[in-house]
């Protein structure tokens, strides 16, 4: 079984350990680009997804190209549209633009004929994150809304949904290793919880089908 990526900086710390903890299990891949995207985490590209209207085209490309072929496709997209400048409030995508890019996203898997598989954006703290040195800024309430809308158009499309966002905000304190990312004992229970997710519905999913 393949497992391909699309995700933010988030998932590129994580990745590495997910891709150990699944090794005999699942084949991962990810949206090319390492090194470029590492680079600066807040300038998204290469295999940083960026945000919900990055990832909805990156898809399309995938789509159009016909090649993709893997059987689950985590995604994930949030971090990066509720960039909030400082001096206008502005957000980098409006709410009812991320919840109309979500929509067209589960569209475009059904295209790709992949399981699509949702991941609830991460937390944020905003002590932490919003000093006047930042360029950029970012709200604990616009990660709930986000989290809000992906859980409801995802439960409307029957899209499973791993909830990183609790999981994470219940490691308790000191999570973060600068503004938004986490620890690298963070990451690696991220990714265990992660692949224990997987693992538990692919083996669910199995049953039910071996059933009908």
């Amino acid at each position: 079984m393949k497992l391909y990526i699309i995700g933010d900086s988030i998932s590129l710390q994580y990745g590495p350990h997910l891709e150990r903890a699944l090794a005999g299990v699942m084949t991962y891949a990810r949206k090319e680009g390492q090194t470029e995207a590492l680079l600066n985490l807040d300038n998204p590209q290469g295999a940083n997804g960026g945000d919900s209207s990055m990832v909805l085209a990156f898809m399309r490309t995938l789509a159009a190209a016909n090649t993709f072929d893997a059987d689950l496709l985590l995604v994930n997209c949030g971090l990066h549209d509720i960039k909030t400048n400082p001096a206008t409030g502005a957000r980098q995508v409006p709410i009812d633009t991320y919840e109309r890019n979500l929509r067209a996203i589960v569209a475009v898997a059904r295209d790709l004929r992949t399981q699509l598989i949702w991941m609830r954006t991460t937390p944020c703290d905003e002590r932490i994150h919003n000093t006047p040195d930042k360029g950029i800024h970012r709200f604990a309430a616009d990660v709930a809304a986000c989290n809000a809308v992906a859980d409801r158009v995802m439960l409307a499309a029957g899209v499973p949904v791993i909830d990183l966002h609790t999981f994470t905000q219940n490691l308790g304190p000191n999570l973060y290793c600068d503004h938004v990312h986490f620890h690298e004992h963070i990451r690696e229970k991220q990714a265990a919880f992660i692949a224990g997710w997987l693992n538990a519905w692919t083996t669910t999913s199995r049953l039910r089908s071996d059933r009908s």
